[in-house]
């Protein structure tokens, strides 16, 4: 399967980096299938820090690796994923044990939602309702070296 990841630079070799940016599924390499977004990503990347090119890396991953790998797989937005993301976008997970995370993105417009969740305006399943019509694609945060040596470089595009 080949996977995009959007940056303000071309990224070739990805590492892990020390980082304390609370993301939806903790520190990791973070990928996408759809193109299109890994392109808004980029965009958006390089207008946020004010410098590099808008560019799109591209990586194959075979998927049949993923029974060697510990995977966390959130198919839809559900009430565990809708936790999970929560509780790293708030810093209350303090280590986990995934080599994969993946799962529908919560990006910046759905951010007004989980907001209202967390501070328990919405319940469970009114937080649900709203997310369904926005269209989530996809996200892999490659959390652990292992999992990223499983990656091969493709191509660089600037987006």
């Amino acid at each position: 399967m080949e996977l995009y990841h959007g940056s303000n630079v071309e990224v070739r070799n990805p590492k892990l980096l020390k980082s304390d940016r609370r993301l939806d599924f903790g520190a990791g390499f973070y990928l996408t299938s759809s193109y299109d977004q890994a392109a808004r990503w980029a965009v958006l990347t390089a207008k946020r820090r004010g410098k590099g090119i808008p560019t799109v890396s591209s990586f194959e991953f075979d998927e049949s690796r993923l029974p060697e790998l510990s995977v966390l797989r959130f198919e839809d937005a559900t009430v565990d994923w809708l936790k999970f993301v929560g509780d790293n976008r708030f810093g209350r997970i303090k280590s986990d044990n995934w080599d994969i995370a993946i799962g529908p993105v919560a990006n910046d417009a759905t951010m007004p939602v989980l907001s209202l969740f967390f501070a328990e305006v919405y319940t469970e399943e009114e937080t649900i309702r709203r997310l369904l019509p926005q269209n989530l694609k996809d996200q892999y945060a490659f959390k652990t070296q292992r999992a990223i040596d499983l990656l091969r470089f493709r191509e660089v595009v600037r987006a």
